[in-house]
């Protein structure tokens, strides 16, 4: 069933453009359409269509509490600029608590373990809650972010969360995605011209050097796959040795 399903999505869409996808799933799932928006330049493309064609498709994002005052700053221009309003999910606070009491503030820093955990609660979880009755699931991945990503394809099905997920950027290439911005002159993190191609945790995200990929400075501390989790599911397992040493960064004055 999940085959035919997934074969029946992708010859209905054939011969659409993206946009057209987005307008076609939200009527052929009426209600049932979500797009989980991060607010990076993949997002933002797809946030444009969605609000400029006034789509009913439910965008929602998650806030972890330890975003980027200038990813905050876009959440209230992306408001302004599109008069709409989107849903926030935030991490329930007894996990964020219990966490905090037991690793520290900044626990993430001592192991993969402790990283894959703030994680869970921060980002995980909301989206868990985010994404109940939901049955199409949007995100703005894309195969050049990182070979992890590379997996995807345009329909999947996501067996953690029992829906089917659209990634419709997924062969996209970064210069594809900059013209797009530019094109429809749509409003971006401003980090990303200080070298963040991926922005995520401000204590956990940098900017990255020459000759580094897209997602290098995310996690940058660690030897990890760069990912979160909210992409993983049981059909699909990254190896990773959660025993890998982790040099603890201190900060000075």
């Amino acid at each position: 069933m999940e085959s035919h399903s997934i074969d029946y999505l992708r010859t209905s869409t054939a011969d659409l453009s993206w946009e057209d996808r987005l307008e076609w799933l939200s009527r052929e799932f009426p209600g049932k359409v979500c797009f989980s928006l991060g607010f990076g330049k993949e997002g933002m493309v797809i946030a444009d269509a969605i609000f400029r064609k006034n789509l009913p498709i439910r965008v929602f994002t998650i806030d972890t509490g330890r975003l980027f005052p200038e990813t905050y700053e876009l959440m209230d221009l992306v408001r302004a600029r599109y008069k709409t309003q989107f849903e926030v999910y935030f991490p329930e606070s007894r996990d964020v608590e219990q966490y905090v009491r037991q690793h520290g503030v900044n626990g993430f820093y001592e192991s993969v373990e402790n990283r894959l955990s703030c994680c869970e609660i921060r980002k995980k979880r909301p989206l868990k809650r985010a994404l109940e009755g939901a049955e199409i699931w949007i995100t703005g991945l894309r195969k050049t972010q990182s070979d992890f990503r590379s997996q995807f394809e345009e329909f999947e099905w996501n067996e953690y969360h029992g829906l089917f997920k659209f990634n419709p950027l997924i062969n996209w290439s970064k210069e594809e995605v900059d013209e797009y911005l530019e094109t429809h002159r749509v409003p971006t993190n401003r980090l990303h011209k200080s070298g963040f191609p991926s922005i995520g945790c401000a204590p956990c995200t940098r900017a990255i050097v020459k000759g580094e990929s897209e997602r290098d400075g995310r996690w940058w501390w660690e030897t990890s796959h760069k990912e979160c989790g909210l992409h993983l599911d049981i059909t699909r397992e990254v190896k990773q040795s959660t025993s890998t040493p982790i040099t603890r960064i201190v900060k000075t004055a």
